[in-house]
């Protein structure tokens, strides 16, 4: 049997947790899948897997010491983080760093020490209580944008106009936030022409890379689709890296971050929003990219060589989500119609159960309207 290059412990398994586990197993590494729920995308195809609360700090700290993995790779924000702080001042190594997964599990740290660093952000207040939120959208004035300051994939995310509607926003976001924080933050609604999510590779030893830029359109602050390359100006496309050099190396560490952005129809670009760890929006890299954004995550944090970043073909992915409302397991049928699409495929993530608006698949082709066409040939059901 071959050596195995390095232990992960991957801390959630969804469906970018399962294609980063697969990136690893191609580079012979041992992986541990941990999630809160039995079963999960990444548990199917790891070396090994565990099931708790990542916010139960004894209880990750034990898998931790338990498991003496070589690499501490986050792909959740829901994670007891002052534990990996501690485990990386006793040795561990932390993907990218401590400090980053730290500071951006919580939206208010990062978009503190983005305007900290001088990046241009949308005015925003944060508020922990409805009245206070109330008061802080007055503040701003007009349209404004509320979410919980921890949460993923833009759950909780809502607009909202008008005390009525800022209130409701409330309740959505206290909702949809993840652990036991109820607080938010409100900013301005950035009336932008376009937003892009811009992947940033660190290396240890090595020239900072960028993928092509990312569009992407979200509905309910999570995202629909997404398509590379965007339409950028090379003006837009210069200060995006610019803005996304200084965040990821203020953060530290090795590895890929998706860095967002809003660019207007002035074509000022605006910081948005990080996550250090592969992207939802760049599920589509699966279709474009020579290296997905999961091989340049493993390969990066593993300490490998990444000489340049191609992009093969233009390419367009489009979520499959669960009807509203929707509970319990499911039957997916369809997918001899979706694959019929010319160049078109679709990624099941095999998630146990279905939940309302849950992604549940992703439809991968060359261009958005064939990448739609095979999403909508799919369909999901209860059994």
């Amino acid at each position: 049997m071959s050596h195995v290059t390095a232990k992960v412990l991957l801390l959630g398994s969804g469906e970018l947790g399962k294609e980063l586990t697969i990136s690893l197993q191609r580079l012979r590494c041992n992986v541990i899948a941990c999630d809160a729920y039995e079963g999960a995308p990444a548990m199917q195809v790891a070396d090994g897997c565990e099931i708790f609360s990542m916010l139960d700090a004894v209880a990750l700290s034990d898998v931790i010491d338990r498991h003496k993995p070589d690499y501490i790779v986050p792909e959740v924000e829901a994670i007891a983080t002052e534990v990996l702080v501690e485990k990386e001042q006793a040795g561990y190594h932390v993907v990218p760093s401590a400090n980053a997964v730290n500071l951006t599990m919580n939206r208010d740290r990062i978009r503190d020490r983005a305007a900290q660093l001088g990046l241009r952000t949308a005015k925003f207040a944060y508020a922990e209580s409805e009245e206070s939120l109330v008061a802080e959208a007055a503040k701003i004035g007009g349209k404004v944008v509320v979410k919980p300051v921890m949460s993923s994939s833009g759950k909780g995310q809502s607009t909202a106009e008008g005390e009525a509607e800022v209130r409701q926003a409330w309740a959505f976001a206290l909702a949809g936030m993840r652990g036991d924080r109820a607080r938010v933050i409100v900013e301005e609604f950035i009336d932008f022409d376009y937003e892009i999510t811009l992947l940033t590779v660190t290396q240890r030893a090595g020239d900072t890379l960028y993928c092509d830029p990312i569009g992407h359109v979200q509905e309910r602050g999570d995202y629909q689709f997404s398509w590379q390359p965007a339409e950028c100006s090379d003006a837009a496309i210069s200060e995006a890296q610019h803005m996304a050099n200084i965040i990821t190396a203020e953060l530290g560490g090795a590895g890929l971050f998706g860095v967002e952005f809003f660019v207007t129809k002035a074509g000022e670009v605006i910081f948005s929003e990080l996550s250090p760890r592969p992207h939802d929006t760049g599920m589509v890299t699966l279709y474009t990219q020579a290296l997905t954004e999961f091989d340049l995550h493993a390969r990066a944090f593993l300490g490998l060589s990444i000489p340049q970043v191609d992009l093969v073909r233009p390419g367009a992915s489009h979520v499959i989500l669960a009807p509203k409302d929707a509970i319990g397991p499911y039957h997916v049928s369809g997918l001899a119609d979706a694959v019929a699409v010319p160049g078109a495929d679709v990624r099941v993530f095999g998630k146990p159960v279905m939940k309302s608006y849950r992604r549940l698949a992703v439809a991968l082709a060359g261009s958005l309207d064939d990448a739609r066409k095979a999403a909508e040939r799919v369909t999901i059901e209860p059994v």
